[in-house]
C-alpha cells in the first residue's frame, strides 16, 4: 500500500501544476501525429485514453484529480479503469458515487463496484461491500450476509475488517 500512497502524493504534486498546464496547447498534432506529447502529465494521460491507450498508474492521475478537485477528469479516468477490469478504478468510482463527485450521490453504482471490486479479489472492494450490505446503502440490509463478508475481507487481509469484528460488527467503531 505505501507505494501506492507514495504515487499518490507524486501525482498530487504534478497535478498542482498541471491545472494550470491543461488551459494551454504546448503540443501540435498534424496528420504525422503529435510532436513533442506530454508525458507525464495528466493531459499526456487524457491523451493516451482518449485514443484507447491505458496503463494501471492512470488511476494515480485520476486520484489526484479528483484530490484536486477535478472530478469530471478523475471520473473519465476511474470510469475507464473500472470498465477495463481495473479494482483500483472500481474503488474510486465507488468513492465519487457514494460521496456525490461530479453528480448526484448514487449509492446503488457505488454498492455495484465495490461488489465488482470484491468479486475480483480486493479486500479493499470486500471491506466497502460489507459495509454496504451491513448499512443497506445501495442494496438490501442482510446482517447475516454482510457479516460474511465483512469476515471474508479478513481473510484478505483487511486489518479493518478484523477490527470491526473484533468489535462485534459496531459501525460507530
Amino acid at each position: 500500500m505505501r507505494p501506492f500512497i507514495t504515487l499518490a502524493a507524486f501525482a498530487l504534486s504534478a497535478l498542482a501544476t498541471q491545472s494550470i498546464a491543461m488551459e494551454r496547447d504546448s503540443h501540435v498534432s498534424d496528420d504525422f501525429g503529435t510532436k513533442n506529447p506530454e508525458e507525464l502529465s495528466l493531459r499526456g494521460a487524457l491523451d493516451r485514453l482518449r485514443h484507447g491507450e491505458w496503463h494501471p498508474m492512470t488511476s494515480a492521475l485520476g486520484y489526484g484529480a479528483a484530490k484536486a478537485g477535478m472530478h469530471d477528469v478523475a471520473r473519465e479516468i476511474f470510469s475507464d479503469s473500472a470498465n477495463r477490469g481495473n479494482v483500483q478504478g472500481m474503488t474510486w468510482l465507488s468513492w465519487m458515487e457514494d460521496n456525490g463527485l461530479s453528480g448526484p450521490e448514487n449509492p446503488e453504482a457505488a454498492a455495484y463496484w465495490d461488489r465488482r471490486a470484491m468479486e475480483l479479489g480486493s479486500e479493499i472492494g470486500a471491506f466497502n461491500f460489507g459495509l454496504d450490505v451491513l448499512r443497506g446503502r445501495g442494496v438490501p440490509y442482510d446482517k447475516e450476509l454482510g457479516e460474511a463478508i465483512m469476515r471474508r475481507a479478513a481473510k484478505m487481509g483487511s486489518p479493518d475488517a478484523q477490527r470491526l469484528i473484533d468489535n462485534d460488527f459496531d459501525l460507530d467503531v
